[in-house]
């Protein structure tokens, strides 16, 4: 079997010794190289590329000098589609995770995670999965719940821009179970007039019948 190639990435030479110490008693796992930091990282790529013997998976500490950690997987991950990051951290932190997810890491794990654990996360991501630990799965949930919660609220304060006063009025009558014809006596509008206003939100809406107008204005507060 094809041993997995590997790369280290931290300023501490002596974590990196730990490391390779560590995965070097571990069967299939292969460390091909080390840098210091993100520009020597970015180096050593390019010379293995050309060498065509890319790494599949870097250990990447978050925490460098100059470059850092996550800038440095942003450009892995636009220059090197193939080569995958495991961010391996002392920090519990929801930005440090978050912003690592979105420079395309493949995984995070802490650095007092067990050894059995960095090598179940090394071997996960080397065959095309991603890989946190429980804590920062935690973390990254409970970051994208609160951006759909944001998103729903733009999207909720972005259809209730579309409706006038007048239309919002409307809406309430429709909701409270009102009639074209009693909505029209209330305002003193024509049945025709009501009945527009009410095509013109289906439309602008998006929704299919007045059923659906009036569960959208309930479900999503438009009134």
């Amino acid at each position: 079997m094809t041993p997995t190639k590997l790369m280290l990435v931290d300023d501490h030479s002596i974590v990196r010794d730990g490391i390779r110490l560590l995965l070097e008693q571990a069967e299939g796992l292969e460390i091909i190289d080390e840098a210091n930091d993100g520009e020597e990282t970015l180096d050593k790529l390019k010379m293995h590329q050309t060498n065509a013997t890319l790494p599949v998976l870097i250990l990447m500490d978050i925490s460098l000098p100059g470059m850092s950690g996550i800038q440095t997987t942003q450009v892995i991950s636009r220059l090197y589609k193939n080569v995958r990051v495991l961010m391996l951290s002392m920090h519990n932190n929801e930005d440090y995770i978050l912003r690592s997810v979105e420079a395309g890491a493949c995984g995070y794990i802490l650095k007092d995670s067990s050894s059995d654990e960095m090598i179940k996360a090394i071997r996960t991501i080397a065959s095309g999965e991603k890989y946190y630990s429980s804590p920062v799965a935690s973390i990254i949930l409970s970051g994208y719940m609160q951006q759909l919660k944001k998103g729903n609220r733009h999207g909720r304060t972005e259809r209730q821009s579309k409706l006038s006063n007048k239309e919002k009025e409307i809406l309430q009558f429709l909701v409270d179970g009102m009639s074209s014809r009693e909505i029209a006596e209330k305002l003193q509008l024509s049945v025709r007039t009501v009945d527009n206003h009410r095509a013109n939100m289906m439309r602008r809406l998006q929704v299919r019948n007045a059923a659906e107008l009036v569960r959208m204005a309930v479900e999503d507060k438009l009134i």
